[in-house]
């Protein structure tokens, strides 16, 4: 089978939504973040902190590119890893990328007590989260061959991506 990708803002669910698919579908299942932080042995905090965000973005460039090479996976793509067209086409080489489509106003209540990503560290985060979501939607949408509404809990919204593409 080939992959199945999830894309979507931080907080949409993909890496709990991905282990329930994974599960119930008995694929493999790959958070890109936390494949990064074991290649690297350093949290994203960490790379971002040493690296910056462009040396964040290029591991995760590798990451896309050794991941596309494998199959019957779930992937759990990091939230900025599909607004990089290198990516998505990487991605997309190997499966269907799904968007998980959450509201503005429900990431900003999963997102409001985050303290690891580090792109909302900052002192007006449901600003940031407003910022980055109007950049980042359309990106996702062109991306994704199929749009789900995230705004379930994730057992539902699992499900309902795996009812979808059976």
């Amino acid at each position: 089978m080939k992959n199945i990708i999830l894309c979507g803002f931080m907080g949409c669910g993909k890496s709990t939504i991905g282990r329930i698919m994974s599960k119930k579908a008995d694929l493999s299942f790959v958070d890109m973040d936390r494949y990064i932080e074991e290649k690297q042995n350093m949290t994203v905090a960490e790379i971002f902190e040493k690296y910056g965000e462009e040396g964040f973005r290029d591991l995760e460039h590798e990451a896309c590119l050794e991941l596309s090479q494998r199959e019957d996976q779930v992937i759990a793509a990091g939230g900025g890893t599909l607004t990089f067209k290198r990516n998505i086409d990487a991605l997309k080489s190997s499966g269907r990328i799904i968007f998980i489509d959450v509201s503005y106003e429900n990431l900003c209540e999963r997102l409001k007590r985050d303290t690891r990503r580090p792109l909302l560290q900052v002192e007006n985060r449901n600003e940031r989260i407003k910022e980055l979501l109007e950049k980042r939607l359309p990106i996702y949408r062109g991306a994704a061959s199929i749009i789900v509404n995230g705004n379930f809990s994730s057992r539902v919204v699992a499900y309902n991506i795996l009812g979808i593409i059976r």
